[in-house]
């Protein structure tokens, strides 16, 4: 359940996002171009058409990059084609690469495409959103519109207020970038944005995908993990709901028995860590729960194994 890169890797949960909630992306994002799709017709995601396309070109520092196929309300041309990138980092030939991508997908299908991009990174001022030259009166010149993430911190309270999926997508973003070298804090935030997802009312296939998008970016060490999950299952009682069960009961007995094998890492060396093959065979979450919190007031490895029952051998005496 715990991606353990310290580097977040967040290409997976956003194409996963886009590919779940498209709509939603485009009415959070991109409002005007939503109101001229036409959504009785599906958009078709041309994931493997995107690859071949862009298969020669340099990929950059991006989350996650789609080219959608869709039909506009009354457009001339029976389908055209949007391209989306979201971009994890400020890059120099941004703008070039998102024109070379542009006039390729062009090329390939003889059709209008709309190039958009979502710029994820920490950098206030780089907001790339043109390219062209001009020469010996030949004049290049490309736009394209961009969403910077950054901003919405100054519209927390419009976040809040939303019910959109994508605002819990970019506070979650928001949340992982603020709290990059505070990971107690990360919790606190994590938790908060859980507590939010269960109080609006989402279907519950909504809570559990941007659960999984939350759990994905906003990655804890495995002690807070387990306090964490701890209390989201608090949390739940408190609400009287189950979600914790799908969002992955094994995830919390993980990160139960990474709490552990830190502990016992921590307290007993080496000859602690013995007992882990044992441990990993426990089904029962409560018991984990139990053996970490034991770990802080056990003085010995064979007082450990005689309150929990666990094995012995003549090296752990």
């Amino acid at each position: 359940m715990t991606n353990t890169n310290p580097q977040t890797e967040y290409d997976s949960p956003w194409k996963q996002i886009l590919q779940l909630y498209f709509e939603d992306f485009m009415l959070f994002f991109f409002p005007q171009a939503h109101r001229e799709i036409d959504w009785t017709r599906q958009p078709e995601f041309l994931d493997k058409e995107l690859e071949q396309v862009v298969r020669d070109a340099e990929l950059g520092k991006r989350l996650a990059d789609k080219l959608v196929k869709i039909y506009r309300i009354g457009g001339e041309e029976s389908w055209i084609l949007i391209h989306l990138e979201i971009q994890s980092q400020s890059e120099s030939d941004f703008s070039e690469r998102m024109f070379t991508y542009n006039y390729r997908i062009y090329d390939r299908y003889k059709r209008s495409v709309a190039s958009l991009a979502i710029l994820g990174d920490e950098q206030v001022n780089w907001r790339p959103n043109r390219f062209g030259y001009e020469l010996f009166g030949t004049k290049v010149e490309f736009q394209f519109p961009i969403v910077k993430l950054l901003d919405y911190q100054q519209r927390q309270s419009e976040l809040e207020a939303s019910r959109n999926p994508l605002a819990t997508v970019v506070m979650a973003h928001l949340a992982a970038l603020q709290t990059l070298s505070d990971r107690l804090q990360r919790k606190q935030q994590k938790l908060s944005l859980v507590r939010r997802l269960y109080q609006q009312g989402f279907e519950r296939e909504d809570v559990l995908n941007l659960l999984a998008f939350v759990d994905w970016v906003l990655t804890l060490p495995s002690d807070l993990e387990g306090e964490f999950l701890f209390e989201v299952e608090q949390l739940e009682a408190e609400q009287r709901m189950q979600y914790v069960t799908s969002f992955e009961r094994s995830g919390i007995r993980l990160g139960l028995i990474e709490g552990i094998e830190l502990g016992l890492k921590l307290r007993f060396g080496t000859v602690g860590l013995s007992l882990l093959p044992s441990i990993s065979t426990i089904e029962d979450v409560e018991q984990l729960r139990a053996i970490l919190s034991g770990l802080e007031t056990v003085s010995t490895i064979s007082e450990l194994c005689q309150i929990y029952q666990l094995p012995t051998t003549d090296t752990q005496q």
